[in-house]
């Protein structure tokens, strides 16, 4: 596996640790190497846990590739965009364990999962776009509506309002929050549970579940090619 992830197997539970840099910005590298750990990790039949660096799972997007012109940025968040996706159909649990700041991509990252920890501290958590000068994209909207809660909703998407990671529980970004300490420990207990579920079920009931968020999704990489990103003045 790339060492933009690294990855790593032990007793049924794929740990995949984001390895980009300062804030583990997500190019389309880093993006390819999550997709190939998340192929590695089910054909291992693997639980997977996602984390990323003390005081960080990530930045967000790349800014030299956002930067480097329109259509770099087009395909870098579809990409991102299709990860997300992949990652609220994959048929085995995924639990993102945030050691810190997830901004923008980050952000995403945490409700694409089927379960969030993050820990204790003077951390930021949420989407930053239109603070930042961008357009919220189809796929950002459409995936913030169905995971935040509806207030949090308008907050986070309209007004980018960033959150501490107690704030983030309540928005819907995160499920639980513990000590810096406890982070991997706890992630790995919620793994040993949901070893208990039958995979099978938990598939086809995640499936059934998202149905019409994935059909949206689906929709929203399309519009989002073919309508472009909208930066400010």
């Amino acid at each position: 596996m790339s060492q933009l992830v690294n990855y790593q197997l032990n007793d049924g539970i794929a740990t995949l640790t984001l390895n980009n840099g300062k804030v583990n910005a997500f190019s389309p590298d880093l993006i390819a190497s999550f997709n190939a750990a998340l192929d590695q990790a089910e054909q291992d039949k693997a639980i997977v846990i996602v984390t990323g660096q003390p005081g960080i799972l990530s930045g967000g997007y790349d800014l030299k590739v956002m930067m480097a012109g329109p259509q770099q940025a087009i395909d870098l968040v579809a990409l991102g965009s299709t990860l997300a996706r992949r990652m609220l159909a994959h048929p085995f649990p995924i639990i993102v364990a945030c050691p810190g700041h997830a901004v923008a991509k980050g952000a995403f990252v945490l409700l694409s999962a089927d379960y969030r920890i993050g820990v204790e501290g003077p951390f930021n958590i949420g989407l930053n776009e239109v603070k930042i000068g961008m357009t919220m994209h189809h796929v950002g909207i459409t995936l913030a509506q169905d995971r935040l809660g509806k207030a949090a909703f308008q907050r986070s998407v309209i007004n980018a309002e960033m959150f501490n990671p107690q704030g983030a529980m309540e928005a819907g970004f995160l499920d639980k929050v513990v000590a810096v300490e406890q982070l991997m420990p706890t992630a790995l207990a919620v793994a040993q549970e949901f070893k208990k579920l039958n995979m099978s079920a938990h598939k086809n009931t995640k499936l059934k579940v998202r149905k019409a968020l994935l059909d949206t999704m689906d929709r929203s990489i399309a519009l989002d090619k073919q309508t472009g990103l909208t930066t400010g003045d």
